[in-house]
């Protein structure tokens, strides 16, 4: 191995790093260590400047292992693994020390502060003189894409990539497009016609050349990697059909929560009592009617069921509260006489115009009743027949501090959107993760908010978390534009930090197989051992550290590489490795 000669560089990262820790005493401390070349500081490394800074020390040190001590790896080691490829070192002789969040975030000292980053560098410092140039890798990119979940955003991203010319399988379960958007009357905040909006979208993937529309359908069986994917649709068809495709796209949606389970509504005791989407079902009818077959004089909305409550769903729902506006303004313009009661927990004008939605709204003659969701739930009772109301609803209101009871014909419980029942079956599938309520993980949630951490997969819509039509749509052409791109590429990189196994050492045990995350590890009879599919493989280390004879190693992550960071961050003498 040739001799070391290392350039670290240390951010300030403006005041995020430099205002707890001393940068310059950093590098005055570190640049005295044993094959360290130079030790330099500078405002903000991530910039053009900084990353030209490296690239010149580079070419002119002859550097040929880099450092830089700034913020997380997540965030920038790509952009410096960038930088010194571009001045002719491997990337992966780069290593990157995290002096922000593991450090100035996290610490009120100044001087332990520091003296903490300089054993994070020289941590590094040990780390990297082990280090070993990997090769890049690629894989060809099939240009179809498989997108699962018919709804709003699942169509607008089956048109953004077949208008481009690429080949589409949307893959729908029910007999029909367009999700819950096609049962919507109007959307808020302008009041505009739902069915105007996404009828010409369904005409249009219904009738385009380059989109396969399954309904009725669902995927099985989902193998491969980012580019070259295979999965079987089952239909009811004794045949299977067998699709190939390079990207996949989860649409899948949520659904509404069944307000049955909430003993105080009466959903399913209360004829008059119904959920949003059954409400909306009426308003498209044009019939908004009580079970006498009457106008009903007295409307009550129920907001947040089972929403934003530790028993059911700690989450918001989102839309909820614009939708419940939107009755308001519905019910006022069909039955101006009758009187409109929310009864809210909290009102929350998610999105653009929903705040002047929300004001407008309050000028429509509505009485709002506000209650505590965490004490006590509004109670729904039935009233002695009479000509006034066919219910009464009890609550605590909150404002007044006053019981009151509200009459009401007819009750709509604006209900939570909650995942579908086969959720789990799906990401199984595709092999993406799930959160604590059963939404999709994106790979990042502010920097990579469509992508997953399985290469070629894909999240947009609600299955990601409860959103309106706008977000939702922003999310899908973003997920097509990412696939486009690929495609155009005609190849993609692919993870080079990959896992192998050392035949020789492996018990047969299959403990890597049951572990790993991305399905990467397999069994070979023949050479009775375990074997890792490099492409699909992301370098977790999963298998390694699960591995009980030692038999798996991950490259750039190897046993002398993180003991030499040990040994370096517990202070041991430079000479000393």
């Amino acid at each position: 191995m040739e001799e070391p000669r290392i350039g670290v560089y240390i951010c300030h990262c403006g005041t995020n790093i430099a205002k707890m820790v001393d940068v310059e005493a950093v590098a005055a401390e570190v640049g005295k260590l044993p094959n360290v070349v130079l030790a330099k500081t500078y405002k903000y490394m991530c910039s053009d400047p900084g990353q030209e800074l490296i690239i010149k020390d580079i070419r002119g040190h002859r550097l040929n292992r880099v450092i830089v001590a700034a913020c997380s790896p997540r965030i920038h080691e790509l952009t410096f693994r960038t930088a010194v490829e571009k001045a002719g070192i491997n990337p992966y002789l780069f290593e990157m020390a995290n002096i922000r969040e593991q450090d100035s975030w996290v610490h009120t000292d100044r001087v332990e502060a520091t003296a903490k980053a300089i054993d994070l560098v020289i941590a590094a410092i040990h780390r990297v003189r082990y280090h070993e140039p990997l090769a890049k890798r690629s894989v060809n990119v099939d240009p179809a894409t498989l997108i699962i979940g018919g709804g709003i955003s699942g169509m607008v991203a089956a048109l953004e990539i077949a208008n481009a010319g690429k080949k589409v399988y949307l893959i729908e379960k029910s007999d029909h497009l367009g999700g819950h958007v096609a049962r919507f009357d109007l959307t808020f905040p302008h009041l505009s016609s739902a069915k105007q909006m996404i009828r010409p979208i369904l005409q249009r993937v219904e009738n385009h050349p380059n989109i396969d529309v399954f309904k009725k359908s669902v995927i099985k069986n989902v193998t491969g990697y980012i580019g070259n994917f295979k999965a079987v649709v089952e239909n009811g068809v004794p045949d299977p059909l067998e699709l190939t495709f390079g990207n996949i796209i989860a649409a899948t949606g949520l659904k509404p929560f069944d307000p049955s389970k909430i003993e105080e509504y009466g959903y399913g005791k209360f004829p008059d009592v119904v959920t949003s989407m059954e409400f909306e079902e009426m308003l498209s009818a044009g019939k908004v009617m009580t079970r006498y077959g009457k106008e009903p004089r007295n409307i009550a909305i129920i907001h947040c069921v089972g929403s934003r409550s530790k028993k059911y769903h700690e989450y918001c729902s989102r839309t909820c509260c614009m939708v419940a506006l939107k009755f308001v303004n519905q019910i006022r313009a069909g039955l101006p006489d009758c009187n409109i009661f929310e009864i809210y927990a909290d009102m929350r004008a998610y999105g653009k115009g929903c705040e002047e939605f929300y004001a407008e709204s309050t000028h429509r003659q509505i009485i709002f009743l506000m209650f505590d969701q965490q004490e006590k739930l509004p109670l729904i009772k039935e009233a002695e027949r009479n000509d006034e109301c066919n219910m009464l609803i009890e609550l605590d209101e909150k404002l007044s501090g006053e019981t009151v009871e509200i009459p009401a014909d007819m009750v709509v419980l604006m209900v939570n959107m909650e995942a579908h029942e086969d959720v789990k079956e799906v990401v199984h599938a595709i092999g993406v993760s799930l959160c604590g309520n059963q939404f999709f993980i994106e790979k990042h949630p502010k920097l990579d908010p469509v992508a997953t951490t399985t290469g070629g997969v894909y999240i947009v819509g609600t299955c990601q978390g409860p959103k309106d039509i706008p977000d939702s749509v922003a999310q899908a052409r973003a997920a097509a534009a990412r696939i486009l791109a690929t495609i155009a590429q005609g190849s993609v990189a692919v993870e080079v930090t990959t896992a192998s196994v050392n035949e020789a050492m492996c018990c047969g045990c299959q403990t890597c197989i049951r572990v790993c995350p991305y399905s990467a590890v397999s069994y070979n009879e023949e050479k009775k051992s375990s074997e890792v599919n490099e492409v699909l493989c992301k370098g977790c280390g999963t298998c390694g550290s699960a591995c009980p004879s030692g038999a798996i190693s991950t490259k750039h992550f190897t046993d002398r590489q993180i003991l030499a960071e040990i040994e370096g961050i517990m202070s041991m003498s430079y000479k000393e490795i």
